[in-house]
């Protein structure tokens, strides 16, 4: 069938990570996925903005709310940072430099993350920055353990609507893929599929909020993304949510290939 055909000519061109909910994107070369699970180290820091009610022992999702965020604290896209798996070890830059560089999974780490957001982000607080983290969770916006996929057909669709370059990084996806119709993706929920030698199921479509209105570069709040996709599809949804049903590395180049 035609999507059939379409699946078959798609490739995964970017992945990404977001090791701290809010903070920059990381690219990576390869990752490899655990069944059940996310992306290494995607989303596994937050930064509490108010109330201190995370629970480490006994973890619980929390809307994006609670923690620093994009959606409302649009500075934090001036932060570029990068995370080091071998000594968790998150690096901060502000202007081409370096601001902090904190092991995460240390108690010192985290105060320095906490004390630099306390500075950088003081207009923005409701209270003191607490950094929370618990093995194996996820602050990610979708309660459960996914992947977020973006088709890069969807973000042309849209830039055609807004009239101007949309960067892909606003929607903060894990899988970027070219080689699909325009949300094609969307017609994924429920079914399987393999990118590269990694096998997937959707889940859900993924509801786009005002962060998505955040330049990825600037900090700039310049576009309205929702707004736009409602006006024009009668949606607010761009990518697609996917749970890993068995473990694998995905690459750039990767095909992705929808079952029959």
């Amino acid at each position: 069938m035609e999507a059939q055909r379409r699946g078959d000519s798609a490739r995964i061109v970017g992945l990404y990570r977001y090791p701290v909910k809010g903070l920059s994107p990381e690219p990576l070369a390869e990752v490899a996925l655990a069944a059940g699970g996310t992306f290494p180290f995607d989303r596994a820091f937050a930064i509490e903005n108010g109330k201190h009610d995370f629970d480490p022992g006994n973890p619980k999702h929390f809307p994006k709310i609670k923690f620093l965020m994009l959606m409302r604290d649009e500075r934090l896209a001036r932060l570029k940072s990068r995370f080091d798996d071998a000594t968790t070890t998150l690096h901060i830059a502000l202007d081409g430099k370096e601001m902090l560089a904190a092991n995460l999974m240390s108690e010192d780490g985290r105060k320095a993350l906490e004390d630099f957001m306390a500075r950088y982000m003081e207009k923005e607080l409701r209270g003191s920055p607490r950094v929370v983290h618990a093995p194996g969770f996820s602050h990610s916006d979708a309660p459960a353990k996914l992947v977020s996929i973006v088709n890069m057909a969807s973000v042309r669709a849209l830039e055609e609507k807004v009239g101007a370059h949309v960067h892909p990084l606003r929607f903060r996806g894990n899988v970027y893929v070219e080689g699909l119709a325009p949300f094609e993706d969307h017609d994924w929920v429920g079914r399987r599929f393999t990118m590269g030698e990694t096998r997937f199921k959707g889940v859900h479509q993924t509801v786009r909020c005002a962060a998505t209105n955040v330049d990825p570069d600037t900090g700039a709040r310049d576009m309205e993304i929702p707004r736009t996709l409602m006006r024009h599809w009668g949606h607010a949804d761009l990518g697609l949510y996917a749970e890993i049903e068995s473990p694998g590395t995905l690459r750039p180049g990767d095909r992705v290939v929808l079952d029959e």
